[in-house]
Formats: structure tokens, C-alpha cells, sequence
């Protein structure tokens, strides 16, 4: 092995190893990095955001946990709806959902005694109607397993109301502003720090890369702006980030920052340390012996869950194949590049001859108009191959033409050896079906219903997959490299006869868009960093109050200076000079300050 690849294995798997140490990996000026700036600079944000109920708690992680410490802190007669909430999400309907079929009755009744019987200590009845208690109860008594949908309705509708308004007065919501407008700040190529080439993409390398003031690690995509521009690849890139940013599935990597350099466009994704299924097809497992049925199994019920999150956004794929499944630490996989995935409007289709040799269907060969059903059909090809350990229409390194392999695809049979079993084979002839009517998965958006209905996935538990609590049959090795060489990955060549402009700079900036706000949250949570930074001052009751930075300040005209009878400037000794410009508190506008101050002193100094 070549010194160069030796080094550069060496200082990523050093960068990596930061798991079990909060710190580890963080720069050492991370706490000026994600230094909160005054309250002041923050209150505008409200009007420019969404500040509901639905978007701050259900879906803004750091939301979610402050309006729970607001509740448990401050206000104690709200924090038993949030149990209840709690309860259901994190720990009792999770396992009763995912749990084995003897446990499920039993938690779900544990539930419904702890927090819908009027005799519970912490009964939510009240805020629930009765008939939907006893609709629950009924549901229960039938062993379904939606039973506290309405139940839940009921409690986050009263949260809405009272509960989160008093929290938009809080310093608790402040927070939420501060941690926002900590979000929005630009990215640069200084946010992170960069590693080995992972691989290599159509317009630029993948690389590893860790943000200098969490330690998290990532994967770095870049896509050279010359490239883009000579091949016209405008529209692709911003439709792939446009749709990575819309994601949030555990079977799709996802996006948390775009940035631009001087030369590149960057996407900042989720990182796969455990290589590519094509790697290990060909690569771990040794010539034509596949992966076996079970990791084909396993493998094939996560894309399939990834493909049901994408269809029901309305985007089809057409580029499933093994380079684009990538494995993470634990052995789950996800759906990776989007470069050529394409939302499909309601009740329409579209057009594209898109895709990779030998992995396209008919209709697609052929520049037809499909839906969903061209995803299903790379499906059963990735699904082929991991069993037979070669893809159905071409053998690896044999060289023939496009058109004799998209012959093949429309005419000829795909060959099943003796390592299918029936059921597997079964499949694969469903999926690869030449005409879309009859393929398994159909062209509807609910088609992935149909593919974890069949026999092969028989003794799947698919909540438990869908939910990450299913052990992978194979864990990457943390100090091993599931990539090739550095030095034999292939590396672009330089490109000549474009120049960029000034009228790029439009589709630059669509481009750079920064931090995506849930998986920022996430990370903010998963390193540590929420925690530390995610603290108040404590008053002479010993209750939290608000630290300076949060101190509401109205807006007051400065007095007037006596300048006193000399011409010349009089030096000031002025102590705000020292603050840092984002801790200074800037004069608010009463419209802004929206009642807090009054707030703040007529209730508590902890509110």
C-alpha cells in the first residue's frame, strides 16, 4: 500500500474515532463558534419564520426540547400532557408498535390506565372528550394498533393553545431564537475540516469532512461549477438539492449544509462509513458469490422503505443500483446520490431516458412516460445482484455495447441460478417484469405496499426495520476503510473553455442555502453541544432566570453627551467596546418586544 493512502487512512479514521468523547473532534474555539448573540439581534427572526405549534414542537428538534423544559420548569400543571405525548413517542407505543405480538396488548393497556383512566395520576382526560377515551378503549379491546391517534389530537391541540403562548413569552422561546439565528449563519469551507476522497460523483469528488465546532463527520460532495456548467448541469444539481433537502428518512441520506467555494458547489450529507453495496458485492465477498439471501433480505427492506419515503413525496429515483447503497457504522443502509431523481406532479408522469446501463426499464430504454414503476425495476436488478453476485443483463467488466445490454433488458429472460430460493426468485421475476402493468409495485405511489407484502419478506418484522431496532447481519469493522485507494480513484480532468460569470452567481446563490435546520438541530443534540451551551443563570430562589444575553432591553434614546467646551473629540472610556457586536444589546422596538418585558416581571423570573 502506498504511503499517501496509509496517511490519509490513518487521519480519517483518527477524525472518526470521536464517537464516545462529546469533545473529541471539536475545536478548541467551538463555544465562540456557537456563541449565542444578544436576544436584541434575534427578535426579528420571529416575524420570518414559521412560530406555530406544529412547525416549533413537532418538527424543530431543539423546539421540542425547550417547550418541554418551559413545561417542566415553570409551568408543572402542563407536564403530564407532555408525558403523555412522551410516553407515546419515545417509550410505551414504540415498543408497543415494534414489540413482539405477546407484549403488545399489555403496554398498550399499561398506557391507557397510566394517562386516559380519570382515577390515573396522570390522567390527560381532561382535555381529552370522553367519547374519544372510550373510541380508545374500544380499539384497544380489538387489539388495533392505532388506538390513540385522537387521543393525541386532543393533547396537542390544548398544547397549541394557553400553554404555547405563554412558552412565545418565555425566555425559553427567546432561546429557540437564539439557537435559529445560530442556524441561518453563513457556511463556509472553514466550517469544516476535510479528509480523505471517499469516491467520486458525475461532477466532482466525495469526500470525507468533519465541522470544526461539533466533531461530526460527514460526507462532502462536491460538484466543480465549470463541470456544471459545461455539461449544463444547472437545473440537475438544484433539483438533487432541492429534494435532499426535503428528506428526513432514516433509508435516504440526508442533507444538513450547501455551500459554495471559489471553484465548487458542496453538499454536506449524511456519512456512510461502511462503503458501497458494489464494494462489498465485488470486493468482501469474492468473485460471483453474492451476499446471501439473508443480508439480500435485509438489504433489500430498507431500499424498499427508502423508494415507499420517496414515492409518497411524489420523486422517482432511476438510479437504484449497488454503488448508490451505502452502508453506516451499524450495518443499515440508505439510498444515496439523488442526482437524477425528478418530482413526479400529482395524477401526471414524466419523461426521461435516464439512468444507468443495464439497471433502466423498458419504458425508460424506450423514452415513455412512467410514474413510480421504473424505481421497481432497478430494484429487482439490485436485488438479483446481491444474490447472484453479478446484475442480470451484463456480467461485470464484460464489454458490450449499450445497445446489445438494452436488447437484452427488453427481450431477453433474466437466468436464476441454485443460489435463489423460490421465494427470492419469485421476486426478482415480479420485479423485473418488461411491461410496467404487470410489475410488481405498479406505478402508484403506494406500490412499495405490494413489494413488503411478498413472500420474501414473510418473517420480516417491518416496524421493528422501519424503526432501526432490527440488528444488521453484518457490522462494518470501525477501523477498517470501506473505500478504494486514494490513488485508485479515478481524478477528473481539468476542465478547459469555460469561463464563469457574473450571471451565474444567480444559480449560485439558489445553490447556497447553509445549515439545514433539522439535521443542525441534530447535531447540536447528538454532540453535546445543546446541552453545554443550553444554560441560565440562576436567581436568588435558585430558579432559572435569564442570562444577560436574554435580558429584554426597550428601546430608550441614548442621553445626550455633554461635550463640555473644547473643539475636539473627548475620548471615552466606554465598557461596550469589549463586548463582542453579537452580545451587544441593540434597542428593541416595543412592536417586537410583543409583551415580554411586562411578562417577564409580572410573572416569574424563571418564565
Amino acid at each position: 500500500m502506498e504511503l499517501e493512502n496509509i496517511v490519509a487512512n490513518t487521519v480519517y479514521l483518527k477524525a472518526r474515532e470521536g464517537g464516545s468523547d462529546s469533545n473529541k473532534g471539536k475545536s478548541k474555539k467551538w463555544r465562540k463558534i456557537l456563541q449565542f448573540p444578544h436576544i436584541s439581534q434575534c427578535l426579528d427572526i420571529k416575524t420570518k419564520i414559521d412560530v406555530g405549534y406544529d412547525y416549533v414542537v413537532d418538527q424543530q428538534p431543539i423546539g421540542k426540547l425547550l417547550f418541554r423544559q418551559f413545561c417542566e420548569r415553570t409551568r408543572p400543571q402542563y407536564h403530564k400532557y407532555n408525558g403523555f405525548l412522551d410516553a407515546l413517542s419515545r417509550v410505551q407505543v414504540e415498543r408497543y408498535e415494534v414489540g413482539l405480538e405477546e407484549t403488545r396488548v399489555a403496554l398498550a393497556a399499561e398506557v391507557f390506565g397510566r394517562y386516559l383512566k380519570p382515577e390515573g395520576g396522570e390522567a390527560v382526560t381532561d382535555v381529552v372528550v370522553p367519547t374519544v377515551v372510550d373510541d380508545a378503549c374500544s380499539l384497544l379491546e380489538g387489539g388495533s394498533k392505532d388506538i390513540f391517534g385522537e387521543c393525541v389530537r386532543c393533547v396537542k391541540s390544548f398544547l397549541a393553545g394557553a400553554p404555547f403562548a405563554e412558552f412565545e413569552r418565555s425566555m425559553y422561546f427567546h432561546r429557540y431564537l437564539q439557537w435559529k439565528w445560530l442556524e441561518a449563519q453563513p457556511v463556509t469551507q472553514h466550517t469544516f475540516r476535510m479528509y480523505r476522497v471517499l469516491g467520486k460523483g458525475g461532477f466532482g469528488e466525495v469526500c470525507a469532512c468533519q465541522v470544526r465546532a461539533t466533531g461530526k463527520m460527514y460526507a462532502c460532495k462536491k460538484l466543480e461549477k465549470k463541470r456544471i456548467k459545461k455539461r449544463k448541469g444547472e437545473a440537475m444539481v438544484l433539483i438533487e438539492k432541492q429534494i435532499l433537502q426535503r428528506i428526513n428518512s432514516r433509508f435516504v441520506v440526508n442533507l444538513a449544509y450547501a455551500y459554495e467555494t471559489k471553484d465548487a458547489l458542496c453538499l454536506v450529507l449524511t456519512i456512510m462509513n461502511g462503503g458501497d453495496l458494489k464494494f462489498h458485492i465485488y470486493n468482501m465477498c469474492g468473485a460471483d458469490t453474492g451476499l446471501g439471501l439473508e443480508r439480500a433480505r435485509f438489504y433489500a427492506a430498507q431500499v424498499a422503505c427508502g423508494l415507499e419515503h420517496l414515492h409518497k413525496m411524489g420523486i422517482v429515483y432511476r438510479d437504484c443500483k449497488p454503488e448508490n447503497i451505502l452502508l453506516d457504522d451499524a450495518g443499515h443502509v440508505r439510498i444515496s446520490d439523488l442526482g437524477l431523481a425528478v418530482d413526479v406532479p400529482e395524477g401526471g408522469t414524466v419523461r426521461g431516458r435516464v439512468g444507468t446501463v443495464g439497471y433502466m426499464a423498458p419504458e425508460v430504454i424506450d423514452n415513455e412516460r412512467y410514474t413510480f414503476s421504473p424505481d421497481w425495476f432497478s430494484f429487482g436488478c439490485l436485488v438479483y445482484e446481491m444474490i447472484e453476485g453479478r446484475a442480470p443483463f451484463r456480467a461485470r467488466k464484460e464489454k458490450v455495447k449499450r445497445e446489445e445490454v438494452d436488447r437484452r433488458v427488453k427481450h431477453e429472460q433474466e437466468k436464476y441460478s441454485s443460489k435463489f430460493s423460490e421465494c427470492a426468485r419469485a421476486l426478482c421475476s415480479a420485479l423485473l417484469a418488461k411491461s410496467c402493468a404487470a410489475r410488481l409495485g405498479g406505478a402508484g405511489r403506494r406500490g412499495a405496499d405490494t413489494v413488503k407484502a411478498h413472500r420474501f419478506f414473510q418473517r420480516l418484522n417491518w416496524p421493528r426495520l422501519e424503526a432501526g431496532l432490527l440488528e444488521a447481519p453484518f457490522v462494518p469493522d470501525p477501523h477498517a476503510v470501506y473505500a478504494k485507494d486514494v490513488l485508485d480513484i479515478e481524478q477528473f480532468s481539468t476542465v478547459k473553455g469555460v469561463n464563469l460569470d457574473a450571471a451565474d452567481d444567480t444559480f449560485y446563490g439558489k445553490f447556497n442555502t447553509g445549515s439545514v435546520s433539522i439535521p443542525w438541530q441534530c447535531e447540536m443534540i447528538e454532540t453535546g453541544c445543546f446541552n453545554e451551551l443550553n444554560v441560565f443563570a440562576r436567581g436568588e430562589d435558585n430558579k432559572e432566570c435569564r442570562t444577560p444575553d436574554l435580558q429584554l432591553t426597550p428601546a430608550v434614546s441614548p442621553p445626550e453627551e455633554d461635550s463640555g467646551c473644547f473643539m475636539f473629540a473627548r475620548r471615552t472610556l466606554c465598557p461596550q467596546k469589549k463586548i463582542p457586536p453579537r452580545l451587544r444589546p441593540i434597542p428593541v422596538p416595543e412592536h417586537l418586544l410583543n409583551n415580554s418585558t411586562q411578562t417577564h416581571a409580572h410573572a416569574h423570573a424563571n418564565s
